[in-house]
Formats: structure tokens, sequence, C-alpha cells
């Protein structure tokens, strides 16, 4: 992955790498395998990128809007700006292939992930009841040149 610090592109070869640092970064269940993310990844408009202290982003484009599929940083990580710079790398990414928002889902009750979308220009735009497997709403968040 590179020397601590570095974020690098990962093509679907990177399936197992982006796996271990979901796994260590979620709970049991809830984590992506290498197979779920090499199929991501062979998607059109998909991309990823991962951050040698233990990072990775995954995202995609279509018709002129991103998604964040999902960000993950492993616990010894955490607190070192990995997230951010992962986020920001995606989101200007995102605009060179052509989108002008860039959406996400992320557990209503994570403050510390909200609060760095949102510091980073993530506006809340919804909720999604009972989103994630353990019952957990999820809040959609968008950035882009028309969130107030």
């Amino acid at each position: 992955m590179g020397e601590a610090g570095v974020v690098v592109a990962a093509s679907v070869a990177a399936a197992p790498a982006l796996a271990a640092i979901h796994a260590a970064a979620f709970p049991p269940g809830a984590a992506w395998d290498a197979v779920a993310f090499g199929a991501q990844l062979r998607l059109p408009g998909a991309f990823a990128f991962l951050d040698a202290r233990g990072g990775m982003i995954l995202a995609r484009v279509a018709g002129g809007e991103g998604e964040v599929l999902t960000l993950a940083v492993a616990p010894a990580a955490r607190r070192l700006g990995v997230a951010r710079g992962l986020l920001e790398r995606a989101l200007a990414e995102a605009v060179s292939r052509g989108a002008a928002s860039v959406f996400l889902e992320v557990g209503a009750g994570n403050q510390a992930a909200r609060g760095l979308y949102e510091g980073v220009g993530f506006g809340v735009v919804g909720r999604r009841a009972r989103y994630y497997a353990d019952g957990e709403d999820a809040v959609v968040m968008r950035w882009g040149v028309s969130v107030p």
C-alpha cells in the first residue's frame, strides 16, 4: 500500500486489502469480503483508494452523481486524518469524473462520521428507517455546489 500516509488508487487486485481494512473497522457480519469489493470495482464508474496507515474508501460516479459506498479506517489508524484524506481524495475524483454532487448514508448514531462529513461540506437530505442490519436508521447526506 505504500508509505505511511500515502493514498493510492486501488484496483480489483486490491480487493483483499480493502476487505481486510473493512473487517478491522466494522463489527462481524457488517464487513464486506474481497468478492464483494471485486464485484463493486468491476462496475462502471467505481473507484477506490487505500491509505497505507489502514484506511480505504470505495465510491462510484454515474449520471453526474457520486456515491460513497463505504469508508473504513482500522482502529489503530483512527484520529490521524486518514478518513478525511480519503474522503477528500474521493470527492476530487468524483468531480473529475463529472459528479456535481455526492451522496452517502451514515448511521444516525455515528456522530464521529457525521462530524467528518459535515466538516467537508455534506448536508443532511433524508433518513432511511431501519437501514442497517442492526435496525439503526441511516442519515442520507449530500455534498455538492447546491448543498445549502
